[in-house]
């Protein structure tokens, strides 16, 4: 039977085995190794008794370190030894090994069959024709430009999504570039700013404009066009995206301390070092939805006529309806509009933004789609969509379900080799991706990691040629939401077009369709500012 006390017997132990390994000396010298090992551990016993911060190990001397030890391991035992290959935290093993084997050029099939449960709830699938058709170009692209655009710009329909230099290395910064240049799609820089590691690829850029302005901004912080003329006209800008809001945090601003500011980070930014480098949870440049409008057309204009458009994760409808009026009242429209799914998950968030803010992509892509459709400007505006998107079925969906294009993150992450430890924010991501110590970013070796960005991409096109032909399309564009179905609950399957069917063009301009609360949000939006006009949202 144990005593009350014997919590505190690898203590005794520790300084009975250090006594008796001292008496050894006069056996052997080589008694000094335990004598030590054992008197060391005394010591932190020793310590776990006095301190005051941990209540674990003041209760469970030396013990107690164990359970730290196992606590700081615990995602590699799930990852490794307990996981499933469909669970989802938050990628799960079967998804990153797709990913894995297209970048690596090895076999990606499966034997035996699906593992999925196919009757259970929120199981999707495509569905096919009996006339399949065979795609030989996949070099699949989609011009974005609208009518007031000079510069249009032919894009892959999937592209590397926002990640910034500071967030990224380095080395992954530049593998990730030159892959987009050996695979002919677009690098979106992130909001820190074009640095010397994207220019180094040659690849295409989406010089993304954040709150921060960063490689834009004057002393004060401030949005300065004459910083942003000279950097847009950079011939590997091939468009501008205006952050306002990213899925891991919507609505939550930034701060890069002082002491994590490097002279490439500074460099790349524009801002001093030594002072800390805030990004504003909104921009200064405009506060009202025309404003935000005549903006975009000054950064058209700036930039000698490249497409401008913006980015957000969805969240008050109302203000979203709000942007669109103001481009009917102004005549002022974006050439492109990237929804980001609250699933998007790159930066590191606090943990209620993270789980609890934002839409995610399948609502909030459905709803900014339909919404441009209600107000007849779809046709003019392209839409991309992020979040979670790294196989061919992926891309497939969002296409049929409004979108135009597909970004993503962490698909090309795990191309360059994250192994998915979740350190992104502790700067000691063990396969040097996103971290700022050389020493560690050094293990991603450029040239390697660029083929595999570029082969990642090649063999999902690939592979998203053979669905589109095996529904019997000519181009995965024409994906409709009535290619999809899905089980709503077990034993039970519908069509997604009957879930998230395209409203009708106009049907807000002509409040004829009163179907999921859109035109109960379009009546109280206005243009002239993002407050509605009563308290609702």
């Amino acid at each position: 039977m144990s005593t009350p006390y014997s919590r505190f017997t690898p203590l005794g132990l520790s300084f009975l085995l250090a006594a008796l390994s001292l008496v050894g000396l006069v056996l052997s010298a080589w008694f000094w190794v335990p004598a030590l090992i054992f008197g060391a551990l005394g010591v932190v016993g020793i310590f776990d008794l006095i301190q005051t911060r941990r209540a674990v190990l003041r209760n469970y001397p030396i013990l107690g370190h164990m359970r730290y030890m196992f606590e700081s391991i615990r995602p590699e035992i799930r990852q490794y030894l307990i996981e499933s290959d469909q669970d989802e935290e938050p990628f799960s093993r079967e998804l990153r090994t797709i990913v894995y084997q297209r970048a690596k050029n090895v076999e990606d099939k499966r034997p035996f069959g699906t593992r999925m449960r196919v009757y259970d709830s929120g199981y999707q699938w495509l569905t096919h024709s009996v006339r399949p058709k065979h795609i030989t170009d996949t070099n699949f692209r989609i011009d974005i430009g609208g009518p007031d655009c000079k510069q249009p710009y032919s894009a892959s329909i999937y592209n590397i999504s926002a990640m910034s230099f500071g967030a990224l290395s380095s080395n992954a910064i530049e593998a990730l570039n030159r892959g987009a240049k050996a695979g002919k799609f677009a690098h979106d820089t992130g909001e820190g700013g074009i640095s010397r590691y994207h220019r180094a690829g040659g690849g295409d850029l989406i010089y993304e404009v954040g709150s921060g302005y960063f490689g834009c901004r004057d002393a004060s912080g401030n949005f300065s066009p004459e910083k942003f003329a000279e950097t847009a006209a950079d011939p590997q800008v091939k468009m501008i995206e205006i952050k306002l809001s990213q899925g891991a945090k919507p609505g939550h601003g930034g701060m890069l301390p002082a002491a994590k500011i490097s002279p490439e980070i500074a460099e790349a930014r524009g801002v001093p070092m030594g002072v800390d480098c805030i990004s504003p949870a909104s921009h200064s440049a405009f506060s009202t939805p025309l404003e935000m409008m005549h903006f975009i057309a000054q950064l058209r204009e700036l930039s000698g006529g490249k497409p401008v458009g913006f980015k957000l994760c969805i969240g008050h409808r109302r203000e979203f309806m709000c942007m669109v009026k103001a481009m009917l009242e102004t005549g002022i429209t974006p050439d492109f509009i990237v929804v980001d799914g609250k699933e998007g998950g790159t930066g590191a968030a606090p943990l209620e933004f993270a789980n609890h803010m934002g839409m995610p992509l399948v609502e909030g892509l459905t709803f900014a789609h339909n919404t441009l459709r209600g107000a007849g400007l779809r046709e003019r505006i392209k839409i991309g969509a992020s979040g979670k998107l790294v196989t061919a079925f992926d891309i497939a969906r969002v296409l049929a379900l409004g979108a135009d294009w597909a970004n993503s993150a962490r698909g090309f992450m795990f191309a360059i080799g994250c192994i998915q430890a979740q350190a992104c924010h502790t700067n000691r991501c063990p396969v040097g991706v996103a971290t700022q110590d050389k020493t560690r970013a050094r293990a991603l070796v450029v040239p390697d990691k660029a083929e595999r960005v570029a082969n990642f991409h090649g063999n999902t096109m690939k592979a998203l040629a053979e669905m589109t032909g095996a529904a019997g399309l000519s181009h995965p564009g024409g994906f409709l939401p009535h290619h999809f179905l899905m089980r709503e609950k077990d034993g039970e399957m519908v069509v997604a077009d009957e879930v998230y069917p395209y409203m009708p063009e106009g049907f807000l301009l002509r409040e004829d369709d009163e179907r999921f609360g859109y035109l109960k949000r379009w009546r109280r939006a206005r243009a002239a500012a993002f407050e509605p006009i009563d308290s609702g949202v």
